[in-house]
């Protein structure tokens, strides 16, 4: 099915895609769904132009969806989780936990801790700084401290919630993209993330060493320290629910098995520990968990999770997989990446090129879903030609395009930073450690070939069984 395609003509729908995204997200302020359609009707035309019949074109755009079937499976799950855990307490149990261990001696620490914690317990950097990291703004704020340097704090430790949250809807999108095991893929992204956190961790401390005599101001957080315990039951033995899924990932357990048990057992604890309706733990499971507390943060923060709200992602990632699938299975990839990989001879090279093509993309299309999903089907096959493991092209692609999208201002996130935290991106962008210091230390592991892993000869070869079905399948039908 594949053919040779000039690179003039590769590059047009992708090209094209840009420009109209540029537009819709800039101009329009719209989302990033109808431009990757209008990439996808170039892509089918250039492929007609091409020769392609459109049944071929058809089965190419079939292809596409099937690689991010059990991502799509896994981010449904992530929204049954979300929405059950809202509902039982167990979110609210961490959040109210972690809020009362700020100390002002330790304040730019102590926020990137917690906005980690938040973020690792409910998947979203959004939800985290519009809410936790609101209040953190306020209180640092209060204390003298410069805004560009607290929400620099913020943004790396809801970040690194975000990267290492199997919750997360970029985590499993990068995962799914790659047919990369979940739970490896996030331990894999330990080498890169751990060292760099660790990193932050010693900056922000020595940069708040001058703030430590400083009174704080702790109304907000007592405030929603309040408004959390009259709404929600909280025991300590709720953290048991997450301790059992980390054990599980610990153990090796597939993915869904582990997601599943934490719905029930999220369900479970809706009904029988909050004492809520069944109908309301069946309703948070679909639409979302509810609550009108009186308190906009505790709001924003909680009315979250359910299938339902993770269907903008779905779709998102079945057109875009449409697009991909017609540029890959038509050459016209093909086409582009050797383009690029004519300057990317090593190991090193091909990783620091993954990385600055997700960086590009979140510069050109403004939204970090894209600079995970056209990357990912860019380098897919040069990976694996190349004999690296699917899971160094994962981690690459969530260190160079979900952390690196907060340093484009007209990027979504920079965007959504800027309006949510009111410090814009060029001056909280020396103070994102988390989210620069991971891409350097992921090229400089490529170079150096630290956590490189090549696949077994078993597996290059069951990857060939597996392409050989691809094309009988498509040869087939």
């Amino acid at each position: 099915m594949n053919k040779e395609m000039s690179f003039r003509w590769a590059i047009l729908p992708l090209v094209s895609m840009i420009a109209v995204m540029f537009f819709a997200i800039i101009k329009l302020e719209q989302g990033p769904h109808m431009p990757l359609i209008v990439g996808t009707s170039v892509a089918a035309f250039v492929a007609w132009k091409h020769g392609f019949k459109w049944n071929e074109i058809e089965e190419m755009m079939y292809r596409g969806i099937r690689l991010a079937l059990p991502a799509v499976i896994i981010i449904m799950l992530v929204g049954l989780v979300i929405g059950s855990w809202m509902g039982g307490g167990i979110v609210a149990t961490m959040i109210y936990y972690g809020l009362q261990i700020i100390s002002p001696a330790w304040f730019l620490v102590t926020i990137l801790l917690i906005c980690s914690i938040v973020s690792l317990a409910i998947g979203s950097s959004w939800s985290t700084m519009a809410t936790i990291g609101v209040a953190g703004m306020g209180i640092g704020l209060s204390m003298g401290i410069p805004a560009p340097m607290i929400a620099g704090a913020v943004i790396s430790g809801a970040y690194f919630g975000d990267k290492m949250s199997p919750l997360s809807d970029t985590t499993n999108l990068a995962a799914g993209l790659t047919g990369t095991n979940l739970f490896d893929h996030i331990k894999h992204m330990i080498y890169t993330t751990v060292p760099a956190y660790l990193i932050s961790i010693i900056g922000f401390w020595i940069m708040g060493r001058k703030f430590a005599g400083t009174d704080m101001n702790t109304s907000e957080i007592q405030m929603m320290l309040g408004t959390i315990g009259d709404e929600f039951v909280i025991s300590p033995w709720l953290l048991v629910v997450p301790l059992l899924i980390i054990v599980m990932v610990a153990m090796k357990v597939p993915a869904i098995p582990a997601l599943l048990l934490g719905v029930v057992l999220g369900f479970l604890s809706h009904i029988v520990i909050q004492g809520g309706e069944m109908a309301d733990a069946v309703g948070a499971l679909q639409s979302g968990y509810s609550i009108v507390s009186g308190n906009e943060m505790v709001d924003a923060l909680f009315n979250n999770g359910g299938i339902d709200n993770m269907m903008y992602t779905v779709s998102m990632t079945i057109i875009a997989m449409t697009f991909g699938g017609i540029l890959e299975y038509s050459g016209m990839l093909n086409s582009i990446i050797q383009q690029i990989l004519r300057f990317a001879k090593s190991t090193g090279s091909i990783i620091a090129a993954t990385i600055a093509s997700c960086f590009a993309t979140n510069a050109s299309c403004s939204e970090q879903y894209i600079s995970i999903v056209v990357p990912a089907r860019m380098f897919a096959t040069a990976y694996k030609e190349r004999g690296l493991h699917s899971k160094n092209l994962s981690r690459c692609l969530e260190d160079g395009g979900t952390l690196t999208s907060v340093f484009i201002p007209w990027n979504t996130c920079g965007v959504f930073i800027a309006s949510t935290l009111g410090v814009t991106a060029y001056e909280y962008a020396p103070y994102a450690l988390l989210n620069f210091i991971v891409p350097i230390i992921s090229i400089i592991y490529g170079y150096i070939g630290f956590t490189i892993v090549k696949l077994t000869d078993k597996e290059i070869e069951e990857a060939k069984q597996s392409d050989l079905r691809l094309e009988q399948e498509a040869a087939m039908q």
